[in-house]
């Protein structure tokens, strides 16, 4: 409860990026721009692996996945954001501070398992040819997918109950674009170090051990490239796990920097730009990723272009 001279707090306020007047409307543009791409990039890809017949195999499934959790992540976030930007500063009921911590991270959390069962696909692929397909198949591939939004859904369900018996007194500012964990805490008047503990133990178990098994999985990966005579199959080999690990550099590059790297004095600053780079620039690279670099995503966006111009 809040003392007598505090007042509970109903709505918080997000201050977003302060001395930015001269470029507002610079700042505005380029997100809205960005977003624009990452929302219609994104479908793009929901909708080419769901609607090919060549594109349905596990692979894809998962691509589609993550294209699905870049979706949910960008549009819990920036909308807002265009607001805290053009009026320099909005408001959010606490509730709604929640929900978007929620889809947020059940997201994030997702998209670590989803690349985890990526790289196993790819060791699979190349570690175990002659197994895959008894192994890895589009039922296997829907469970391991169900099971990553599963996780998500269920840790990020134990915090929000935790942040939601939160009390909020006085001050309702925070210094963010969005209601990320750190902020939320910090503006709390109730004692969270369970809450900050538990985070962490959930960050290590969904962030970092994925990581680790993902670095596992692409060392035997290597080795095993290492080993082909010709420079042409190494270099075909490494092409069918080129787009998942630059996938996995940009992500977790962004990630371990916000959230598992130590804290300075400057830590809000700081990890606003860090977070900008996670929240915005991650999923609008993953769509360019994937269809610049993959010939069956390129040549089903070529067939769909050749089918609409023939029926008009």
């Amino acid at each position: 409860m809040c003392g007598d001279n505090q007042t509970s707090v109903t709505e918080l306020v997000l201050i977003g990026f302060q001395n930015t007047h001269k470029f507002r409307i610079v700042l505005f543009c380029l997100a809205l721009l960005v977003y624009m791409f990452t929302f219609v990039g994104n479908l793009l890809i929901i909708f080419l692996v769901s609607s090919s017949y060549r594109l349905h195999c596990p692979m894809y499934f998962f691509i589609s996945n993550l294209s699905l959790a870049d979706l949910i992540i960008s549009t819990s976030v920036v909308p807002n954001m265009l607001c805290i930007i053009w009026l320099e500063g909005h408001s959010m009921t606490i509730n709604g501070c929640i929900s978007q911590f929620y889809f947020v991270f059940v997201s994030t959390y997702a998209q670590c398992c989803i690349l985890m069962v990526m790289s196993f696909d790819r060791y699979l692929a190349i570690c175990l040819p002659l197994r895959y397909s008894a192994i890895m198949n589009m039922t296997v591939s829907i469970r391991l997918v169900f099971g990553s939004w599963l996780i998500g859904i269920l840790l990020i369900k134990v915090e929000v109950v935790l942040i939601s018996q939160l009390q909020f007194c006085s001050t309702n500012i925070i210094d963010h674009f969005f209601c990320d964990f750190a902020p939320l805490l910090a503006l709390s008047s109730s004692e969270v170090r369970v809450l900050a503990w538990l985070d962490i133990s959930f960050n290590i178990f969904v962030i970092f051990l994925p990581f680790v098994c993902i670095t596992l999985s692409y060392i035997c990966i290597f080795i095993v490239i290492f080993k082909i005579s010709s420079q042409k199959g190494r270099k075909k080999v490494f092409s069918t796990c080129s787009s998942h690990l630059l996938v996995v550099c940009t992500y977790y590059g962004s990630l371990i920097g916000v959230y598992m790297s130590p804290s300075r004095a400057n830590a809000f600053s700081e990890n606003k730009l860090k977070s900008l780079l996670f929240v915005m620039l991650t999923p609008c690279t993953n769509p360019i990723i994937y269809s610049m670099r993959n010939k069956e995503i390129i040549d089903t966006m070529r067939n769909l272009y050749r089918r609409k111009r023939s029926v008009h």
